[in-house]
């Protein structure tokens, strides 16, 4: 290969129907931002907000010490493979959350403010209000610079009207990213309809004919794109050769573990055109996490977002987990009152939540990109916007901050901040890692100090 030869990082594969992002390949020519011609490329740095509903068994997911020396509690065990990765954040607060003279509604205050740092207006009619969520402020900015400025996901769709809790809309209890103080952005719940947004052509009759071809011949979405894979590997050198074949393998494992699920629930069929699309969501709820979770690695990977927030479930959830023992709602444990059997069960819920993230951050971690891997280019929080589901608290949040943001982060560290640090502070130091500073987001003092490498 002529090393002097270089591609567009917006280069894609494409075929009917199907245009396939690339992963960073040493190929890409640099942009603007290089210190010097020629110099390699610099990842980008993105976000992630992966929400959780009603608290968390906080004595088994706080470290006892501070710093790097710390062992993982509990809940958090599952994440050992990444610890180094991980820096758990304790003492941060949503005042937001709080009633401040609402009364009840905790869960729709919580969700509301858990990315937006605002107080929900307390309706159930049209005059929702709530605040722009920081995710969407870095979208406005860096979206401009990839096929989708944001990425919406979830496990539970939820109503986007009527009356949820305690007087407020259920579009607040459903929703944790708002694009302005009026419009929350509906997620995604059915990962086939993710892969085929992510890997689809803007045309939408090109998109249904490939769709209905595949099926009829049961092809894989990358047979449509073959020619110019193809031709692409035959120019790069033997690295970009190997990175272009191990992704467009990890593209067509989630195809097969995408029609497995449709498959198990009765799916894997071609309906006529007026008919009602098949879901397409696995029955194995860890399946369907996990699912939406590669999904999100994918469009990482092939920056064609940089902003994504993913809701497990809503917030509220009284979901059960038979297959992890827990056959009674999460939202009815949380009000344990002081229950050791539902505390017991409410830690097992945590933890089966933090194993699917841990799947996550090893995926992002597994993909070689720049000096390090895809993780160490990311910033993913995690977390819910209750401590205590029983005591309702908006104090000392249950918050993950995995990744190094692009090297901007000295990770593998247990902090603890004074009580009532403003978790926008938080936000406030993402966005201006993402490049999307402001002066003040939410109810934030400053940047949260003590993050930096």
């Amino acid at each position: 290969m002529n090393k002097s030869w270089q591609i567009p990082r917006r280069t894609f594969l494409k075929g009917l129907g199907t245009v396939v992002a690339l992963p960073m390949l040493d190929a890409m020519a640099p942009v603007k931002t290089f210190a010097s011609i020629g110099a390699k490329a610099k990842p980008p740095v993105r976000m992630a907000f992966v929400y959780v509903p009603n608290g968390a068994h906080m004595q088994d997911w706080t470290p006892l010490t501070q710093g790097l020396d710390f062992d993982l509690p509990y809940i958090l065990r599952p994440l050992a493979p990444v610890k180094s990765h991980l820096t758990v954040l304790s003492g941060l607060t949503h005042d937001k959350g709080r009633t401040n003279s609402d009364n009840a509604g905790h869960h729709a205050r919580g969700a509301t403010v858990f990315l937006t740092g605002t107080q929900a207006l307390k309706s159930e009619g049209a005059d929702i209000r709530a605040g722009v969520s920081a995710d969407q402020v870095a979208a406005s900015v860096i979206g401009k610079q990839t096929r989708f400025a944001s990425l919406e996901l979830g496990t539970e769709r939820g109503r986007q009207a009527g009356k949820c809790d305690s007087g407020y809309s259920c579009a607040y209890s459903n929703n944790i990213s708002w694009r302005d103080e009026s419009t929350p952005m509906a997620k995604e719940t059915n990962p086939r309809e993710v892969f085929e947004r992510l890997f689809g052509s803007d045309s939408k009759k090109e998109v249904d004919e490939n769709r209905v071809r595949r099926e009829r011949y049961k092809k894989s979405i990358l047979d449509f794109v073959l020619d110019d894979a193809k031709r692409l590997s035959s120019k790069v050198g033997g690295n970009d050769r190997q990175k272009l074949d191990e992704y467009l393998t990890a593209v067509r494992e989630i195809e097969v573990r995408l029609e497995k699920a449709e498959r198990a629930s009765g799916q894997g069929i071609i309906l006529p055109a007026d008919a009602e699309k098949p879901t397409g969501v696995p029955d194995s709820f860890g399946e369907h996490i996990r699912l939406m979770g590669d999904m999100m690695v994918l469009a990482f990977q092939t920056d064609v977002t940089r902003v994504c927030t993913f809701m497990i479930a809503n917030e509220g959830s009284n979901k059960s987990y038979p297959f992890i023992g827990v056959n009674e709602g999460h939202h009815t444990l949380s009000h344990h009152q002081g229950d050791a059997k539902k505390h017991a069960q409410i830690r097992e819920i945590n933890k089966f939540h933090i194993t699917q993230f841990a799947h996550i951050l090893q995926r992002l971690k597994s993909i070689p990109e720049g000096d390090g891997s895809l993780l160490d280019n990311c910033m993913l929080v995690y977390g819910s916007a209750l401590s205590d589901g029983n005591a309702h608290n908006s104090e000392n949040l249950p918050v993950l901050l995995a990744g190094r943001g692009g090297g901007t982060i000295l990770s593998g560290r247990h902090l603890r901040y004074e009580y009532e640090t403003p978790m926008c502070n938080l936000f406030l130091s993402m966005l201006e890692r993402v490049g999307a500073s402001t002066a003040a987001f939410g109810d934030s003092t400053g940047p949260l100090h003590g993050l930096e490498a």
